[in-house]
């Protein structure tokens, strides 16, 4: 009897192994969801930021948390990038893993998704920031961050403003150039403006969005300089300009830092209810995750292009903090509802801007890919 259990067990592993080609099994999800892998850059989602938002997007789909990733492994899962060099492999081993989804994030994945997707034609994915990868069974999501970044910067020239700071300066920090990262400056610097036409920019790019030691050294440069607010479109980078305001703050100077993409109040939280952030622009990368993975739960997937903007919510600005004051949150909220009116229109390059003389003609910003 034990002879006969111990064959058939030997015989059905066997005939798993020949169905499964020697490969692990296609994914599946015990609710009949479809499969996600997330591909992040080497910043991960640990950024608390942009890459953070699309996985925490990717959780809310499947009814799981940040705290509790009980599905992670199973419905789906992550794989970090360390190098570039590793955006063709791992996006060739999700599709031979047959995720039903595959999700990269940031314009950096654009070449290797490119090559990859004609590759496998029933594979489908997802980019975000992206608009210019062709093919069938690619979806691109990309957002108005000039709308969002108009808002915060708002919000900074009215809370200086309101502090009656004379002739306020105003900081840029970028990750690496390029048209994505140029809409949020852009944004940021005619918000400004349409507050304070004479304010002072300054702009800096570190060109890696992993390096927040760059960012901090350009912060406590200018704040030691005399900007007041500083808004860092820049991945992990910018995490050091929240650690230089929070630094700061804590030393009783009047600084602040401007979150992006995620709320990151809590990242600049330096004692009992108070942030260095004095507000973030939230570039909701999560809907374009849930977006996505309803698309094909729903049969309705299709390679178009998505573009989420202020009207549909896809952009905004955190008003968690308490310092900004309700009367700021107000305004911030009149300028809003003029962007979704067309009333106000931001413009998202820096050759427009620069032509129609809303922003500096000595910016480091870059429309080019």
């Amino acid at each position: 009897m034990k002879r006969s259990v111990l064959a058939l067990l030997v015989v059905g592993l066997a005939v798993l192994a020949m169905s499964c080609g020697g490969k692990a099994a296609k994914p599946a999800d015990a609710a009949g969801l479809p499969t996600a892998r997330l591909l992040t850059d080497a910043t991960g989602i640990d950024d608390k930021s942009f890459n953070a938002a699309a996985w925490r997007g990717i959780l809310e789909f499947y009814g799981d948390t940040w705290e509790n990733q009980a599905k992670k492994g199973k419905s789906y899962d992550v794989v970090t990038a360390q190098t570039q060099d590793m955006y063709v492999p791992n996006l060739k081993q999700a599709s031979d893993e047959k995720y039903d989804l595959v999700v990269v994030t940031g314009f950096t994945w654009a070449d290797a998704l490119g090559e990859v997707a004609k590759q496998y034609a029933e594979q489908k994915y997802m980019i975000v920031d992206v608009d210019w990868v062709a093919g069938p069974n690619v979806m691109q999501v990309t957002f108005s961050e000039h709308e969002g970044s108009y808002l915060v910067g708002v919000a900074a020239a009215l809370k200086a403003q309101a502090d009656g700071i004379k002739d306020p300066k105003f900081g840029f920090i970028g990750g690496i150039p390029g048209p994505v990262i140029t809409k949020f400056e852009m944004g940021w610097i005619q918000g400004i403006k349409s507050v304070l036409p004479n304010a002072k920019i300054v702009d800096y790019y570190a060109n890696d969005w992993g390096k927040p030691e760059l960012a901090k050294a350009q912060a406590k440069n200018w704040y030691d300089s005399g900007v007041y607010a500083i808004f860092s479109a820049a991945g992990g980078t910018g995490n050091g300009t929240i650690a230089q305001a929070k630094e700061y703050r804590s030393q009783g100077k009047n600084v602040w830092a401007i979150g992006v993409d995620s709320d990151q109040f809590a990242d600049g939280v330096y004692a009992e209810g108070k942030s260095a952030v004095l507000t973030s622009m939230l570039k909701k990368v999560e809907t374009a995750s849930k977006y996505a993975l309803e698309a094909v739960k729903n049969k309705t997937f299709k390679a178009e292009v998505v573009v989420l903007d202020t009207k549909s919510e896809g952009v905004g600005f955190s008003d968690k903090n308490p310092e900004l004051g309700a009367d700021i949150v107000a305004k911030v909220n009149e300028a809003k509802a003029k962007i979704v009116a067309g009333t106000v229109k931001v413009i998202p390059t820096y050759a427009e801007a620069k032509a129609a003389k809303l922003v500096p003609e000595n910016l480091q910003a870059s429309d080019k890919q």
